[in-house]
């Protein structure tokens, strides 16, 4: 199966007028919308919350420029997370899915040429990563980590497996919903965005407390993937569509920028 063919040919969303940045300084967050940093229910936010106000410094050229990135940096299974990291010809182990949706403005426009990054846990919820101790084996075809850029209607897409869930230490034996992380590049190294994907009817979501820091109920389903079944690649993955709004009231929420402008 050539599966970028099949799927853009049955998937790409509809074209809407492109939407640029503007030039100057960037909006400042209102850290009045932010969860509190000193969450007691999440325990590592006692070492990591400030103990002193913070000190607003003024934006320069290396918060009002960035990087320029095109479609030449990436490889041809960038987004393919089920075989970019393969040894020997292997797939990935686990459930394999598709995410996709389009990057837009809060009108709908989309946000075209955007780099977006993944990168996640395996299907046993362990991360290929040397501090992770998870008893969980490694998958020796599965690196946890991908980039896709949005077309010109701000469409993308990515396969991969579905996370596994994994227990972290909080208070006794915490356990994180499955979930992708994802990172949005801008026109400037102060517009790189972060947050996470979770998905519908997991049950942990609403357990966890690192999303339970989120004072905004409507926001955490905001970064909750839905099923989208018609959309399924048949007798191979299940599909999740998750948008990405950058702006205005209906905004993804973002772990840098929780007031969305």
């Amino acid at each position: 199966m050539d599966f970028e063919r099949d799927f853009i040919g049955h998937n790409r969303a509809p074209g809407l007028t492109p939407t640029l940045e503007s030039s100057g300084d960037f909006i400042v967050r209102n850290r009045a919308n932010h969860p509190p940093a000193f969450t007691p229910t999440y325990k590592s936010s006692t070492a990591r919350s400030p103990r002193a106000p913070l000190i607003g410094i003024e934006q320069g050229i290396g918060e009002r420029t960035g990087p320029v990135f095109t479609r030449g940096i990436l490889g041809p299974l960038d987004n393919d997370l089920i075989r970019n990291y393969s040894t020997g010809g292997g797939e990935a182990i686990g459930e394999r899915i598709v995410v996709h949706g389009r990057i837009m403005d809060q009108n709908g426009r989309s946000v075209p040429n955007t780099l977006l990054e993944v990168w996640q846990a395996n299907a046993g919820g362990r991360y290929r990563h040397k501090r992770d101790t998870y008893l969980a084996a490694l998958d020796p075809n599965f690196g946890g980590c991908g980039r896709v850029i949005t077309d010109d209607n701000g469409y993308y897409f990515f396969r991969t497996i579905r996370p596994g869930p994994y227990p972290w230490r909080n208070f006794g034996s915490d356990w994180r919903p499955a979930h992708i992380h994802f990172s949005v590049f801008g026109h400037a190294f102060t517009q790189r965005l972060i947050s996470q994907i979770y998905f519908e009817g997991d049950p942990l979501i609403h357990r966890c407390p690192i999303v339970n820091t989120i004072p905004d109920k409507a926001a955490i389903g905001r970064l909750i993937a839905k099923l989208d079944f018609e959309q399924q690649v048949p007798f191979d993955s299940l599909t999740y569509r998750f948008d990405i709004v950058l702006r205005g009231q209906r905004s993804t929420f973002f772990e840098t920028r929780p007031e969305g402008n």
